[in-house]
């Protein structure tokens, strides 16, 4: 496929343009910043007219593209003013999306967030593992953003329904470099408490991306996506002892094992993690 990676540039799409492009489709960045050269294109995704021309061709670059994925964004709350935050990601994705769909792409990836979950979980969540299953918990205006972009993503399809749209609600995106100072937090468990002491290795974050690109049907569908571990040496049952008692615990929770629930991902997309911060600190 020929897919535009808006965002391509960010700490995410970086490892989604190169995987994409190892997995041998023709990747195009979109993004307000990057190095010019093959594959990029600087767009600033809030003007429309600049979105819908550069899915539609740039130059030497591209004569249009077979699928979009969305991951631009101002990627957390408190980088900017709330209403900054609230203004850019939803008109960029709007633009985006509605772009996409005028022009005929039929195979959209948007990036949504763990924190539809009730992040920071001042609020404890209703059950662990968290999962799809309950409604979403908005707790910022990022937050906010990001379930209505999903609400977006639901009423396109449902008036375009050859259109696929899979939203992937990413836990806090890791590389590599950053395993180092997972060790520390084994200390103070409130250091993590707000996300469940969830992570997810860029590169399975790409894999997700990939999944969903080559295996998503016709319709809407929303994704946990995070490692199969969390973040702590220590084991779930004393971290949920300490810092969440009385939250019902649904299943087996297992010594490490994530609680952000990623079951309903490895069933519907075939996504399975390969990469745990466990093998990087034991040199693998």
């Amino acid at each position: 496929m020929r897919i535009a990676v808006t965002g391509g540039s960010g700490k995410l799409g970086r490892t989604v343009v190169r995987e994409l492009s190892a997995a041998g489709h023709a990747v195009v960045n979109l993004d307000r910043d990057g190095t010019r050269g093959p594959g990029f294109v600087r767009v600033d995704l809030t003007d429309y007219g600049q979105v819908v021309d550069s899915l539609t061709a740039v130059g030497d670059q591209h004569e249009g593209v077979d699928a979009v994925v969305h991951l631009a964004a101002v990627p957390a709350p408190g980088i900017v003013p709330d209403v900054t935050t609230f203004h850019h990601n939803m008109a960029a994705t709007f633009n985006v999306l509605w772009a996409a769909t005028r022009l005929g792409v039929r195979r959209i990836v948007h990036a949504s967030s763990e924190t539809v979950l009730g992040l920071p979980f001042e609020t404890p969540p209703p059950y662990v593992p968290v999962d799809e299953e309950y409604p979403a918990r908005p707790e910022s205006t990022y937050s906010l953003g990001k379930h209505l972009e999903e609400t977006l993503a639901i009423e396109l399809v449902r008036w375009n329904p050859e259109l696929a749209i899979t939203s992937l609600r990413f836990s806090n995106v890791m590389d590599p470099e950053d395993y180092a100072q997972f060790p520390s937090f084994d200390a103070d468990a409130r250091q993590r408490r707000w996300n469940l002491w969830g992570y997810i290795d860029g590169r399975d974050g790409a894999q997700a991306v990939l999944r969903a690109l080559e295996t998503a049907p016709a319709g809407y569908d929303r994704f946990i996506i995070a490692a199969a571990d969390t973040v702590m040496g220590r084991p779930n049952a004393e971290l949920l002892a300490e810092q969440f008692p009385g939250v019902p615990v649904r299943g087996d929770v297992g010594v490490h094992d994530t609680l952000l629930s990623i079951d309903k991902a490895r069933r519907l997309l075939g996504y399975e993690p390969r990469h745990s911060w466990r093998d990087h600190a034991e040199g693998a």
